[in-house]
């Protein structure tokens, strides 16, 4: 992806691994500030992350290339705490396990098929592929703004 929007090889392979150090300092940062807040806060945080990343990327071109890989990474290092407290947070722990297993299903399945997809998307659209991502990353964020914690039975986090 990254060498379709100009970086070179060797400079999208440095800025690769950006990505892990950016999931564990956000998983900190999450650990720490985000604590408090109620985790669907987080997780709209978190899914933000990669489109506002794709979009910079997207208009200023290779230079922001670090960034986009920063919050790409810190977003997926939020998500992936906020897949497992979220629902918790929603529903409760009564039948969480089932729970989990039947929001997971269709997450674990496109997990499944997106190398492939992406990879198909890449081929034909190159850097264009960056706004299928965004796309998908975006009608994320606006699924998590329709949830309403006023709502839910088990809002109350310290």
């Amino acid at each position: 992806m990254l060498e379709a929007t100009g970086v070179s090889l060797v400079a999208a392979i440095a800025i690769g691994a950006i990505i892990g150090p950016a999931q564990v300092l956000a998983r900190i940062f999450e650990f720490g500030l985000l604590r408090k807040m109620h985790p669907l806060f987080s997780a709209r945080l978190a899914a933000m992350a990669h489109p506002v990343g794709a979009l910079m990327l997207a208009l200023f071109g290779p230079v922001v290339a670090p960034v986009f890989a920063f919050l790409h990474g810190a977003g997926n290092g939020v998500l992936t705490i906020a897949k497992g407290t979220l629902p918790l947070a929603l529903f409760g722990p009564s039948g969480y396990g089932y729970r989990q297993g039947w929001i997971m299903f269709p997450a674990l399945l496109s997990s499944a098929f997106a190398p492939w997809i992406f990879g198909v998307a890449l081929t034909h659209w190159g850097e264009g592929a960056l706004g299928l991502t965004f796309a998908l990353g975006v009608l994320s964020v606006c699924a998590l703004y329709v949830i309403n914690v006023n709502k839910q039975p088990h809002k109350q986090f310290k």
